[in-house]
């Protein structure tokens, strides 16, 4: 009988410990005319698995889609294993609804045998979704009546909100344990003040480990500031990269560039259609190349795409003006030092005459 009930103990909190926590929405009020934007979220796979397996559960089109939100180079092989824990950024398209955001329609999920809706939200996806809010978008009366085949949309949390009047990627972090706001914000760039404001966290000891965590992350700068091209915002975090123009522009984020979107050609073999002409008028530049003469450089940026033609600007800057300011530091440490050295001297000198 003790061992029994022992094992039935063990039994109940076994279950307990995998109930996912209860998500709170992401606050999504964007009344841009872009009616979606890109998001990222973490998904921890809870079984061995592949980068092919998960990009087909989260409907991302293309796998180099997955493997730039990751960093992972393009030529990653899609049976690449993914150990059982091991995080795995998911991007996908984000929409504002009624004051919160919600996956823009995908992914979407076939029932399989055997399936429930807790089952869907708490193990296939790992608890980023809770079982009522796939019942709730999918207009599902009851729980309990789904049918093998059956699609469903995962609406995933995220947002497209400006965070302290910047344009940011939303990225749903997924907390680890023994983590904490404060380590977060540190590692992302953010503060504290901003992660509790916008998860509305009133005490940052209430952070539990498993909860979706909203992180805004700065992008970096585009000259992509029409809102008729049809990937604007174009907004890319550090340290990854996104296939925009129908994947004929390659472009990657990196801090060390100045915070300077970098797009280039893909380079990509497309089949059956060829890509828009990247010269940027009235010069003999492409999207990607610069030229210099003395102190200016020019180069030709990327400026969004059409349903028609690849849209590019002329970038000029002034090269000199880093540098000299660069210049100009150093020989303000090397002057200080140079009389910190003098004035040492000099007291050594009349402490000896003395």
């Amino acid at each position: 009988m003790g061992s029994a009930t022992l094992l039935l103990a063990l039994f109940f909190l076994s279950v307990l410990t995998t109930v996912p926590k209860v998500q709170a929405a992401f606050t999504c009020n964007s009344t841009t005319r872009s009616t979606t934007c890109s998001a990222l979220i973490d998904y921890v796979s809870p079984n061995t698995t592949t980068l092919s397996a998960i990009q087909t559960l989260f409907d991302v089109k293309n796998l180099r889609t997955l493997l730039g939100a990751n960093s992972l180079p393009t030529s990653t092989s899609p049976n690449q294993s993914v150990a059982a824990k091991d995080k795995i950024v998911i991007p996908f398209r984000c929409r504002c609804s009624n004051g919160t955001g919600i996956s823009n329609h995908r992914p979407v999920y076939t029932v399989q045998k055997d399936d429930g809706l807790y089952h869907i939200a708490a193990e296939v996806f790992a608890g980023l979704v809770t079982y009522q809010e796939i019942q709730a978008v999918n207009n599902i009366s009851d729980a309990d009546l789904i049918e093998v085949g059956q699609e469903l949309w995962i609406p995933l949390p995220c947002s497209c909100d400006e965070v302290n009047g910047s344009k940011v990627v939303h990225y749903g972090h997924v907390v680890e344990a023994g983590s904490s706001v404060e380590l977060i914000a540190e590692e992302y760039g953010t503060t504290q003040e901003t992660l509790l404001r916008l998860n509305g966290i009133t005490d940052p000891k209430n952070l539990q480990a498993g909860a979706v965590l909203d992180v805004p992350l700065k992008a970096c700068t585009s000259m992509v500031a029409n809102n008729n091209s049809l990937d604007y915002p174009l907004l890319v975090a550090n340290g990854t990269y996104v296939y925009t123009a129908n994947s004929c522009v390659m472009c990657k984020c990196d801090s060390a560039n100045n915070w300077t979107l970098q797009c280039e050609p893909s380079q990509l073999k497309l089949s059956n259609r060829t890509c828009p002409s990247m010269q940027c008028e009235g010069s003999s530049l492409y999207i990607g190349n610069s030229t210099s003469a003395g102190c200016n450089q020019t180069t030709c940026a990327y400026a969004g795409f059409t349903s028609q033609m690849i849209l590019t600007t002329l970038v000029e800057e002034n090269t000199c003006s880093a540098s000299n300011d660069a210049q100009k530091i150093g020989l303000q440490v090397w002057s200080w030092g140079f009389l910190f050295i003098s004035c040492q001297l000099l007291s050594l000198g009349l402490q000896f005459f003395q």
